[in-house]
């Protein structure tokens, strides 16, 4: 039996019988709460549209509190009395298919039988819609529309064993993207998916462990990075120490990391796979001078993502690398805007052009991707207006042409600029003098594999776990 727990009730009691984001999570620290809340402010980029932080209490309580906003704005100085404890786990979420509300809200707190469990997932599964109709058949009742609440009920649905052998029979029926992070009383269980589409890393501190969807998150707390949680694994900590163990057969391919990442979505203080996420995309500016070179005056990038391609591209073609856009820090990500209209206006907010800098010159603007084609139709316009004589567009990844399915609101095809035009149909449609992409074959060679090694559906419609249907997460 499983009952999902008030969200908002403080102090959730054990004894009662009846049961796209960042991560983080800590066992045995004693201020494992605080440290969530530090590590989630590290994650914030990942997610802005709720934040929660379930701490264990002792053996027999969980305290949660999450709510809609920033870490910032859902926690105040009386929440910071509350989070002690010696575990404990935090989420930061944006929107992907499920509806941006209170109740999408992670940790998820669940009663499985007579256990709490603390729930905090990243990425998307692409059979959740068939498993929830399933599920609903047989008689469960759901409260959220997140893909975390599905797994929750999977668990509950074995019939007996430990809280781990629960979460592998669980995850033994969902296919897609995601990384995962449990709370119970007994354990911390981080796990990636088997083809390690999302991140997630293990450090250690003090005697303890950190959990993190990325490592500047761990360098935020002072923890010590040790390594990637592998794809396929289920890392188990408890007081005796850590142990693992992976998800049935492997998979045959290496891994799946999501491409995306070294192009937009992680810090550049971040390190994946073994390298670090700023000299990755630096190199990726590099490739696309070779490869898509201009003549111009200046040389400038969007803030922040694209920042490092720039200097990349400017340092390879020789053109002096300028601000040609100054980023008002206090406005979020406008990728991540469920809305088009909060994008726009998200993009006036966000920007502002340095007219001393491009005034009368030629000027080669570096972004990261053009996925819907707001953000970059809207910074050549106010190029234009600051006297900008020449605007020329390179993209340091290829055309974004595909939805994602495990975890990156990307929406539907036809909502994407690129799905079906060609470069110079973008070009014109952006108002740029020229438009360049990066091949994927580049992004991959400078993320240090080969196409094979990542996840790139989003350029060329391989998936690696192929859609089932429509999405319903």
């Amino acid at each position: 039996m499983m009952e999902l727990t008030d969200g908002w009730s403080g102090l959730l009691r054990r004894s009662t019988l009846s049961e796209e984001c960042g991560v983080f999570g800590v066992w045995g620290h004693p201020d494992a709460g605080l440290l969530t809340h530090y590590g989630l402010y590290a994650l914030q980029h990942r997610g802005q549209e709720s934040a929660g932080i379930a701490v264990r209490v002792d053996e027999q309580d969980l305290r949660l509190r999450s709510g809609m906003g920033l870490v910032s704005e859902v926690f105040d100085p009386e929440d910071m009395k509350n989070l002690g404890g010696r575990a404990a786990v935090g989420h930061v979420r944006y929107s992907t298919t499920g509806e941006p509300s209170m109740r999408n809200a992670q940790p998820l707190c669940v009663r499985l039988q007579s256990t709490l469990w603390a729930l905090a997932h990243n990425g998307n599964l692409v059979n959740a819609g068939s498993l929830r109709s399933r599920l609903e058949e047989e008689g469960s009742i759901f409260q959220t529309t997140s893909d975390t609440e599905v797994i929750a009920h999977l668990a509950a649905r074995v019939g007996s064993g430990t809280a781990r052998h629960r979460l592998e029979t669980a995850l033994g029926q969902i296919r897609g993207g995601y990384a995962l992070v449990v709370l119970t009383p007994d354990e911390l269980m981080c796990v990636r998916d088997p083809h390690g589409i999302r991140p997630l890393c293990l450090g250690r501190l003090d005697g303890g462990w950190v959990a993190a969807s990325e490592s500047c998150a761990l360098d935020t707390v002072g923890a010590e990075f040790v390594r990637e949680v592998e794809p396929g694994e289920i890392v188990h900590i408890d007081d005796s120490g850590m142990t693992s163990s992976f998800l049935g057969q492997r998979p045959s391919r290496r891994a799946g990391l999501c491409i995306f990442e070294y192009i937009y979505f992680a810090r550049p203080d971040s390190n994946l796979a073994g390298l670090n996420v700023h000299q990755v995309r630096k190199q990726m500016g590099r490739y696309l001078a070779v490869d898509s070179s201009v003549q111009a005056d200046v040389v400038s990038g969007v803030p922040d993502s694209s920042l490092s391609a720039a200097s990349g591209y400017a340092e390879q073609a020789q053109i002096p690398y300028e601000m040609g856009l100054v980023r008002n820090r206090y406005v979020g990500r406008t990728f991540i805007q469920p809305q088009d209209s909060l994008r726009q206006l998200g993009v006036k907010l966000k920007f502002n052009p340095l007219r001393k800098v491009v005034q009368d010159r030629s000027v080669v603007l570096v972004d990261d991707s053009i996925v819907r084609g707001t953000t970059c139709r809207t910074l050549i316009g106010l190029l234009r207006t600051a006297g900008a004589g020449e605007i020329h567009i390179r993209i340091s990844s290829p055309p974004y042409q595909y939805p994602c399915y495990y975890g990156i609101d990307t929406s539907r095809p036809g909502e994407l600029i690129a799905a079906d035009r060609s470069a110079d149909e973008v070009r014109d449609l952006i108002g740029a003098d020229s438009l360049s992409y990066l091949s994927v074959d580049r992004v991959a060679q400078a993320a240090g594999g080969d196409v094979a090694d990542f996840c790139t559906a989003c350029f060329d419609g391989e998936y690696i776990v192929p859609p089932q249907g429509e999405h319903d997460a």
